[in-house]
Protein backbone atom coordinates (compact mmCIF):
# COMPACT_ATOMS: atom_id res chain seq x y z
CA UNK A 1 0.00 0.00 0.00
CA UNK A 2 1.41 3.21 -0.94
CA UNK A 3 2.41 5.84 1.72
CA UNK A 4 2.40 8.45 -0.62
CA UNK A 5 0.28 11.95 -0.14
CA UNK A 6 -1.26 14.28 -1.94
CA UNK A 7 -0.20 17.80 0.31
CA UNK A 8 1.35 18.24 3.04
CA UNK A 9 -1.81 19.88 4.13
CA UNK A 10 -3.59 16.50 3.68
CA UNK A 11 -0.95 14.52 5.54
CA UNK A 12 -0.98 16.67 8.86
CA UNK A 13 -5.34 17.15 9.04
CA UNK A 14 -5.58 14.86 11.30
CA UNK A 15 -2.43 14.24 13.54
CA UNK A 16 -2.06 18.28 14.25
CA UNK A 17 -3.33 18.88 17.87
CA UNK A 18 -2.96 22.04 20.31
CA UNK A 19 0.19 21.35 23.15
CA UNK A 20 1.88 18.47 21.25
CA UNK A 21 5.45 17.82 20.55
CA UNK A 22 6.45 17.72 16.87
CA UNK A 23 10.32 16.98 16.09
CA UNK A 24 11.86 18.90 12.78
CA UNK A 25 15.01 17.84 10.67
CA UNK A 26 17.32 20.55 9.08
CA UNK A 27 20.43 21.78 9.69
CA UNK A 28 20.28 25.58 9.59
CA UNK A 29 18.08 25.76 6.57
CA UNK A 30 19.25 22.68 4.93
CA UNK A 31 16.70 20.03 5.01
CA UNK A 32 13.96 21.21 6.65
CA UNK A 33 10.81 20.40 5.57
CA UNK A 34 9.54 23.63 4.61
CA UNK A 35 6.20 22.91 3.04
CA UNK A 36 5.11 20.79 5.96
CA UNK A 37 6.60 23.51 8.21
CA UNK A 38 4.17 25.84 6.44
CA UNK A 39 1.26 23.47 6.62
CA UNK A 40 1.33 23.26 10.44
CA UNK A 41 1.06 27.12 10.26
CA UNK A 42 -1.70 27.62 8.50
CA UNK A 43 -3.14 24.60 10.31
CA UNK A 44 -3.54 27.38 13.22
CA UNK A 45 -2.18 24.68 15.94
CA UNK A 46 -0.69 26.12 18.96
CA UNK A 47 1.26 25.94 22.16
CA UNK A 48 3.57 23.84 20.48
CA UNK A 49 6.78 22.20 21.63
CA UNK A 50 9.32 22.04 19.00
CA UNK A 51 12.43 19.89 18.85
CA UNK A 52 14.90 20.57 16.12
CA UNK A 53 19.16 21.52 15.85
CA UNK A 54 18.02 25.22 15.60
CA UNK A 55 14.66 27.20 14.81
CA UNK A 56 15.61 29.13 11.34
CA UNK A 57 15.75 32.57 10.77
CA UNK A 58 13.44 35.46 10.55
CA UNK A 59 10.67 34.33 8.33
CA UNK A 60 12.15 31.08 7.04
CA UNK A 61 12.07 27.49 8.31
CA UNK A 62 10.67 26.88 11.78
CA UNK A 63 11.23 31.02 12.16
CA UNK A 64 7.58 31.18 10.49
CA UNK A 65 6.56 29.20 13.25
CA UNK A 66 7.89 31.39 15.74
CA UNK A 67 6.28 34.36 14.14
CA UNK A 68 2.67 33.42 13.94
CA UNK A 69 3.31 32.41 18.10
CA UNK A 70 2.50 28.94 17.97
CA UNK A 71 5.07 27.85 19.52
CA UNK A 72 5.35 27.51 23.44
CA UNK A 73 9.07 25.72 23.93
CA UNK A 74 11.76 25.04 22.12
CA UNK A 75 14.47 22.10 22.48
CA UNK A 76 17.38 22.89 20.33
CA UNK A 77 20.96 23.06 20.45
CA UNK A 78 21.74 26.63 18.59
CA UNK A 79 19.19 29.53 18.15
CA UNK A 80 22.00 32.54 17.46
CA UNK A 81 20.43 33.35 13.50
CA UNK A 82 16.34 33.94 14.65
CA UNK A 83 16.30 37.65 16.32
CA UNK A 84 12.51 37.19 17.21
CA UNK A 85 13.24 34.05 18.85
CA UNK A 86 16.07 35.70 21.11
CA UNK A 87 13.44 38.53 22.03
CA UNK A 88 10.52 35.97 22.88
CA UNK A 89 13.20 34.02 24.96
CA UNK A 90 14.39 37.21 26.87
CA UNK A 91 11.01 38.69 27.18
CA UNK A 92 9.97 35.07 28.75
CA UNK A 93 6.95 34.37 26.37
CA UNK A 94 9.04 31.32 25.08
CA UNK A 95 10.22 28.43 26.86
CA UNK A 96 13.79 26.88 25.79
CA UNK A 97 15.62 23.99 27.13
CA UNK A 98 19.22 24.29 25.08
CA UNK A 99 21.10 21.13 24.28
CA UNK A 100 24.71 20.22 23.38
CA UNK A 101 24.38 19.27 19.69
CA UNK A 102 25.32 15.86 19.87
CA UNK A 103 23.26 15.00 23.13
CA UNK A 104 20.22 16.64 20.96
CA UNK A 105 21.04 14.01 18.15
CA UNK A 106 21.30 11.01 20.82
CA UNK A 107 18.31 12.04 22.59
CA UNK A 108 16.40 11.62 18.91
CA UNK A 109 18.28 8.15 18.26
CA UNK A 110 17.94 7.16 21.83
CA UNK A 111 14.08 7.83 21.30
CA UNK A 112 14.14 6.28 17.86
CA UNK A 113 15.52 3.31 19.49
CA UNK A 114 13.38 2.32 22.13
CA UNK A 115 15.71 3.49 25.04
CA UNK A 116 14.98 5.65 27.60
CA UNK A 117 18.10 7.28 28.70
CA UNK A 118 21.81 7.30 28.98
CA UNK A 119 24.74 8.90 30.25
CA UNK A 120 27.09 10.78 28.98
CA UNK A 121 29.93 13.58 30.06
CA UNK A 122 28.55 16.46 27.80
CA UNK A 123 27.62 18.89 29.74
CA UNK A 124 28.73 17.95 33.53
CA UNK A 125 29.37 20.63 35.56
CA UNK A 126 27.70 22.90 33.33
CA UNK A 127 24.28 24.31 33.94
CA UNK A 128 22.85 21.92 31.12
CA UNK A 129 23.69 19.24 33.70
CA UNK A 130 21.85 21.03 36.92
CA UNK A 131 18.59 18.83 38.14
CA UNK A 132 19.52 15.59 36.45
CA UNK A 133 21.00 12.64 37.59
CA UNK A 134 24.63 11.93 37.89
CA UNK A 135 26.46 8.86 37.92
CA UNK A 136 30.42 7.68 37.81
CA UNK A 137 31.67 5.26 35.88
CA UNK A 138 35.51 3.99 35.61
CA UNK A 139 35.95 7.15 37.82
CA UNK A 140 34.75 9.76 35.17
CA UNK A 141 31.19 11.85 36.55
CA UNK A 142 28.34 11.38 33.64
CA UNK A 143 24.90 13.29 33.30
CA UNK A 144 21.63 11.39 32.70
CA UNK A 145 19.65 12.87 29.53
CA UNK A 146 16.15 11.21 28.72
CA UNK A 147 15.55 10.17 25.23
CA UNK A 148 13.25 12.25 23.25
CA UNK A 149 9.77 10.68 21.19
CA UNK A 150 7.60 13.06 19.61
CA UNK A 151 4.26 12.83 18.92
CA UNK A 152 5.25 13.73 15.11
CA UNK A 153 8.42 13.72 13.07
CA UNK A 154 8.81 15.98 9.83
CA UNK A 155 11.40 15.68 7.78
CA UNK A 156 12.93 16.14 4.60
CA UNK A 157 14.78 13.50 1.90
CA UNK A 158 15.77 13.64 -1.18
CA UNK A 159 14.27 10.66 -2.36
CA UNK A 160 11.77 8.29 -1.39
CA UNK A 161 9.59 5.46 -2.71
CA UNK A 162 6.23 4.42 -2.22
CA UNK A 163 6.85 2.74 0.86
CA UNK A 164 8.61 5.24 2.61
CA UNK A 165 12.48 4.63 2.31
CA UNK A 166 14.75 7.37 2.19
CA UNK A 167 17.39 8.55 0.96
CA UNK A 168 19.07 12.32 1.93
CA UNK A 169 21.59 14.43 -0.03
CA UNK A 170 24.07 16.37 2.02
CA UNK A 171 24.05 18.59 4.68
CA UNK A 172 20.11 17.16 5.16
CA UNK A 173 21.67 13.90 6.91
CA UNK A 174 22.82 15.35 9.84
CA UNK A 175 19.70 15.84 11.82
CA UNK A 176 16.74 14.15 9.33
CA UNK A 177 17.75 10.44 10.22
CA UNK A 178 17.25 10.78 13.99
CA UNK A 179 14.10 12.88 13.73
CA UNK A 180 12.67 10.18 11.58
CA UNK A 181 13.17 7.57 13.58
CA UNK A 182 11.85 9.43 16.79
CA UNK A 183 8.00 9.97 15.91
CA UNK A 184 5.05 8.24 16.86
CA UNK A 185 4.08 8.99 13.39
CA UNK A 186 6.60 10.25 10.79
CA UNK A 187 5.61 12.45 7.78
CA UNK A 188 8.62 12.53 5.12
CA UNK A 189 8.96 15.69 2.48
CA UNK A 190 11.11 14.55 -0.40
CA UNK A 191 12.18 15.84 -3.51
CA UNK A 192 11.47 12.41 -6.03
CA UNK A 193 9.63 9.60 -5.57
CA UNK A 194 9.84 6.59 -7.61
CA UNK A 195 8.65 2.75 -7.25
CA UNK A 196 9.28 0.46 -4.60
CA UNK A 197 12.29 -1.59 -5.65
CA UNK A 198 13.66 1.27 -7.37
CA UNK A 199 16.20 2.51 -4.59
CA UNK A 200 19.33 -0.02 -4.20
CA UNK A 201 18.73 -1.53 -0.18
CA UNK A 202 22.32 -0.34 0.21
CA UNK A 203 22.01 3.24 -0.05
CA UNK A 204 18.16 3.19 2.06
CA UNK A 205 18.93 5.24 5.11
CA UNK A 206 15.92 5.38 6.53
CA UNK A 207 13.71 2.12 6.21
CA UNK A 208 10.45 2.92 5.73
CA UNK A 209 9.17 0.97 8.45
CA UNK A 210 9.48 4.29 10.47
CA UNK A 211 7.99 6.18 7.67
CA UNK A 212 4.26 6.41 7.84
CA UNK A 213 3.25 9.20 5.35
CA UNK A 214 5.05 10.54 2.44
CA UNK A 215 4.58 14.18 0.22
CA UNK A 216 6.32 15.64 -2.64
CA UNK A 217 8.17 18.68 -1.81
CA UNK A 218 7.00 22.05 -4.06
CA UNK A 219 9.20 22.79 -6.45
CA UNK A 220 11.10 26.44 -4.62
CA UNK A 221 13.73 28.13 -4.65
CA UNK A 222 15.91 26.80 -1.60
CA UNK A 223 17.31 29.15 1.04
CA UNK A 224 20.80 30.03 2.16
CA UNK A 225 21.12 30.83 5.56
CA UNK A 226 24.32 32.94 5.31
CA UNK A 227 25.71 33.48 1.72
CA UNK A 228 29.44 33.83 1.63
CA UNK A 229 31.03 34.09 -2.06
CA UNK A 230 34.82 34.33 -3.01
CA UNK A 231 35.83 37.53 -4.72
CA UNK A 232 35.48 37.26 -8.57
CA UNK A 233 38.99 36.87 -10.31
CA UNK A 234 38.60 39.75 -11.97
CA UNK A 235 37.11 42.45 -9.87
CA UNK A 236 39.91 41.34 -7.30
CA UNK A 237 42.73 41.93 -9.96
CA UNK A 238 40.80 45.71 -10.43
CA UNK A 239 40.81 46.41 -6.98
CA UNK A 240 44.64 45.93 -6.47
Amino acid sequence: MSKLWTSAAEALQDVLHDGMTLAVGGFGLSGVPVDLVDAVRDSGVKNLTIVSNNMGVDGKGLGVLIEAGQVAKVVASYVGENKLFAAQFLSGKLEVEFNPQGTLAERLRAGGAGIPAFYTKTGVGTPVAEGKPHAEFDGETYVQERSIVADVSLVRAHLSDTDGNLVYRWTARNFNPVVATAGRTTIAEVEQVVDTGAIDPNHIVTPGVYVQRVVRADDRLKDIEQRTVRPRPMAAAAAK
